[in-house]
């Protein structure tokens, strides 16, 4: 047994026992899902997989799905034309704030917030709300290594309860930073948030965008390596909530949190890692998966202005 998974067997055990959080409940599908669900993953560039806990117990993906669905509309439009729709500033403000909508330029302040993520998938291009919805998967598909489905039970509660997302989706068309076909474009987002997955699938995304765009397993690629900078950069800025400046400070290294319980975050040039567990904080981030990658990244050294960054968790 190596190092690495002895240190994710004891974390998992360290933490495990924890019962601080939430599981979230504003979505009643996610209302469902145990507190006790716990698991870590770690995928490395040269295709190496470590699991411990519940890695194979699927959940939807909320919003981790923004940071893939934005490089997906970087691939259809580009920097510029997505700039013009879509910023890149953090906002301090909830991931579901509508205020900020109604100030300055109207244009949301970056994609990993709802208005944002909204904007973006308005974006994607295919003829009709099938095509899209197909290429989305796709995309994921080559994220994940696997086939993936959508929970339908999960879209149509969040369809059936988004109702800022669509007060969102109003204001941005009165701003014209989206087109007039809302439910379309609500029906798509709720779709993306809705995807399947598990904890090793979410450590085998951070890992394809820690290997340049590549999946490491499959070697199949599913985001061009021009663009990997760009996700990377949102996430470290705009990806974990409002805990998004903490978590920049203590574990230093580029994430994206979902409030199905998710986190997935990269080490450039090294690896993914992933934690499931549901409960949550204010924030909407996991206790528990906050916890294991602060202890990750102080034991390895993982924080991006660490200059040992990494200097033994490959060491495997």
């Amino acid at each position: 047994m190596t190092q690495l998974q002895i240190f994710l067997e004891k974390l998992h055990h360290t933490y495990g026992i924890t019962d601080a959080g939430q599981v979230a409940d504003y979505i009643p599908e996610l209302s469902k899902a145990n507190p006790d669900w716990f698991g870590i993953s770690v995928v490395t560039t040269d295709g190496q997989v470590f699991n411990i806990g519940d890695t194979a117990k699927n959940f939807t993906i909320q919003s981790i799905s923004k940071v893939f669905a934005y490089g997906l509309a970087l691939e259809d439009h580009g920097r510029e034309v997505l700039f013009e729709k879509v910023g890149v500033e953090p906002t301090g403000d909830p991931f579901n704030s509508i205020i900020r909508l109604d100030e300055g330029s109207h244009r949301p302040y970056n994609p990993m917030i709802n208005a944002g993520a909204i904007a973006t998938t308005s974006l994607l291009k295919g003829d009709g709300p099938t095509d899209k919805l197909n290429r989305l998967l796709k995309m994921f598909e080559h994220y994940t290594g696997h086939e993936v489905f959508i929970d339908m039970p999960t879209f149509i509660s969040e369809r059936a309860t988004g109702h800022r997302n669509r007060a969102m989706a109003h204001l941005m068309l009165n701003f014209g930073m989206i087109d007039k076909d809302i439910d379309a474009a609500l029906d798509l987002y709720f779709q993306q948030c809705a995807v399947m997955v598990n904890c090793c699938d979410l450590a085998t995304m951070a890992a394809t965008l820690a290997n340049h765009g590549t999946n490491p397993i499959t070697q199949v690629r599913a985001v061009s390596e021009d663009y990997v900078r760009d996700l990377l950069s949102v996430m470290y800025t705009c990806g974990m909530y409002n805990r998004a400046g903490e978590w920049a400070y203590r574990v230093g290294i580029p994430a994206k949190s979902g409030v199905s319980g998710g986190i997935l975050a990269v080490v450039p040039g090294k690896a993914g890692i992933a934690t499931f567990s549901p409960p949550i904080d204010d924030n909407g981030n996991s206790v528990r998966g906050l916890r294991v990658f602060e202890a990750l990244s102080k034991q390895y050294n993982l924080h991006m202005f660490d200059l040992s960054m990494g200097r033994c968790i490959f060491c495997i």
